[in-house]
């Protein structure tokens, strides 16, 4: 039980931190600049970095603009699977727990926007690259992280199971006594 708590304070922790940093950055830019407003902060970049105001009714890359709804809902769906697979990671997997905790605060920091706002606010542009927020980094490297665990549980798995082969061929040699008997009677009728 008081792994059980251990394990989902882990989660209140950083969640709560997450989608903290994310409302407290997007409240600054909304009362900061007008919508399509911005600055370049770091003179050396240029245009390249930028802090914008920006307002996103759609998705990641300016996809699915004006369905703040279906976003809302698929985003709520994406909690509830987070939270339920959340409670199946095992306490010591921290990369998983770490990745599950980043795609949730993303996920719910976004939510409150949509709720709020009817859009999320967006404000950190690099080059080309759409507007995105805090929330947004949260879930990309969530993602990111959660395929590294993935990738590594794959490994680990792949690793056992060639272990497993070779122990089970292994067993179906002959042992050091047996060879050493054929040897000695081969020696034997010579």
């Amino acid at each position: 039980m008081k792994e059980k708590v251990k394990h989902n304070a882990f989660l209140i922790v950083v969640m709560t931190l997450i989608v903290a940093l994310d409302q407290w950055t997007k409240l600054l830019v909304m009362h900061k600049f007008e919508v399509g407003e911005g600055i370049a902060p770091i003179p050396a970049l240029g245009d390249f970095f930028r802090i914008i105001h920006w307002r996103n009714t759609g998705a990641a890359f300016g996809l699915f603009q004006n369905a703040n709804t279906v976003l809302l809902v698929l985003s709520i769906i994406i909690v509830i699977a987070v939270l339920y697979y959340y409670q199946l990671v095992k306490a010591n997997a921290w990369l998983a727990k770490v990745s599950l905790a980043l795609i949730l605060s993303g996920a719910i920091g976004n939510i409150i926007d949509r709720i709020k706002l009817g859009y999320v606010v967006d404000f950190l542009s690099f080059g080309r690259f759409p507007v995105f927020n805090v929330a947004d980094s949260a879930v990309t490297v969530g993602v990111f992280l959660l395929a590294i665990q993935y990738m590594l549980e794959e490994r680990k798995a792949l690793k056992q199971k060639e272990e497993e082969q070779t122990e089970k061929t292994c067993k179906e040699c002959a042992t050091d006594k047996e060879i050493e008997e054929v040897v000695y009677k081969v020696e034997d009728t010579e």
